[in-house]
């Protein structure tokens, strides 16, 4: 088992775009009608709204691979790339999304040590997520690592408004 990480660039726009729509719809689509999955799939995910993200120098995305195949990526902001006000000394995990076939093999894990590694060596105190707050195993996850919930968020499905979790966990 061999697992490796890739920092996408703009050449990667197509994949990237690809990766996000297969692994949001195998998350999230049993959970949401196929109208708000359709908007939103459109929206966060669509070329030109993908390449200003991997444009923007407070946004890093990384491929991780598992045997070579492509098995999901992380995203990772600061500054004012984050999308909520925490402040310079923060770094927000967006996404980390992994293919069905692919979890259960510690990648999830892996991505979130990397958003850690990147955390520490920019000097930032904490690091945070916003966590659909009906996605349990997320949730349970983050909790056995040291996160905390600290607050919440709409999110929205097309139409529809959610409620994230906003989880953090101080950086010593």
């Amino acid at each position: 088992m061999t697992i490796n990480i890739k920092k996408c660039t703009l050449e990667d726009l197509c994949i990237l775009q690809e990766i996000s729509y297969e692994t949001f719809n195998e998350t999230f689509k049993h959970q949401n009608s196929p109208e708000n999955m359709n908007a939103y799939l459109e929206k966060a995910f669509n070329l030109k709204q993908l390449e200003k993200e991997l444009c923007n120098i407070s946004s890093e995305f990384f491929f991780v691979y598992f045997n070579n195949e492509i098995a999901g990526y992380l995203k990772v902001n600061t500054n004012d790339a984050q999308s909520e006000e925490m402040g310079n000394e923060s770094l927000e995990i967006e996404r980390i999304y992994i293919k069905n076939k692919f979890q259960k093999h510690g990648l999830g894990k892996y991505l979130l040590n990397k958003a850690m590694e990147i955390a520490m060596e920019r000097n930032k105190k904490k690091i945070w997520l916003g966590v659909w707050e009906k996605n349990e195993n997320a949730i349970g996850f983050y909790k056995k690592i040291g996160f905390v919930q600290t607050g919440a968020h709409s999110f929205y499905m097309g139409d529809e408004e959610q409620m994230d979790f906003i989880m953090t966990k101080t950086l010593i």
